[in-house]
């Protein structure tokens, strides 16, 4: 399988909770992690990562499947149709 380009989007209902489990499965993938932004949106009392990736399905799989089992994480993702 080939790397493709894409994104994931990450919402986190109470980042004092979350942050260290999201930590560690994001450095876990750190390789093919390409930008990071995070922003922490008080007016909704939460916060949303935004990531660039290269990597397989297999990989994008993984990642949002470890992010989404962490409670209070929503998980949304794409890859290009082209590697």
């Amino acid at each position: 399988m080939q790397n493709r380009l894409g994104f994931v989007g990450i919402i986190v209902e109470d980042r004092f909770k979350s942050a260290d489990a999201v930590n560690h499965v994001l450095s876990a993938y750190g390789e093919n992690i390409r930008a990071r932004v995070g922003i922490p949106y008080k007016e909704k009392h939460c916060s949303i990562i935004t990531l660039v990736v290269d990597m397989t399905t297999d990989e994008l799989g993984g990642l949002t499947g470890k992010l989404g089992a962490i409670d209070g994480i929503e998980v949304k993702s794409a890859l290009a149709k082209k590697t």
